[in-house]
């Protein structure tokens, strides 16, 4: 009887680390560090549906004005589109967010506009 008890409680153990597991970012685009003439968009791809509830983008005059293409739903892909005239420099985004387990959540990231 014991033979079959370890399996049974490892897989248990196993299904217990997951269910405890936050949400991972995958993706971000632009690259953090990434060199670029221009960026479209601004992406972030989770391993499991997250809120963001904040984003701001920083670039060499200050704080910049993002339009959110995604809403507060829980998503896996979130986009936000900067402003037309981004001028060349460095440039920070700041997120903050709600995983689906309601644990709060926040990243950073960095790319450089060459002229």
């Amino acid at each position: 009887m014991t033979k079959h008890v370890l399996p049974a409680m490892v897989a248990m153990l196993a299904m217990a680390t997951s269910a405890l597991a936050h949400s991972q970012v995958e993706d971000m685009r632009p690259a953090d560090g990434g060199i670029l003439q221009t960026v479209e968009a601004i992406e972030l791809r989770f391993d499991a549906p997250m809120r963001i509830t904040a984003i701001t983008l920083t670039g060499p005059d200050g704080d910049m004005a993002v339009t959110r293409e995604t809403g507060l739903d829980p998503v896996t892909a979130f986009r936000a589109l900067p402003p037309d005239a981004m001028p060349a420099g460095a440039y920070r985004v700041d997120w903050r967010g709600l995983a689906a387990d309601g644990h709060p959540m926040q990243g950073t990231f960095g790319f450089t506009l060459t002229d």
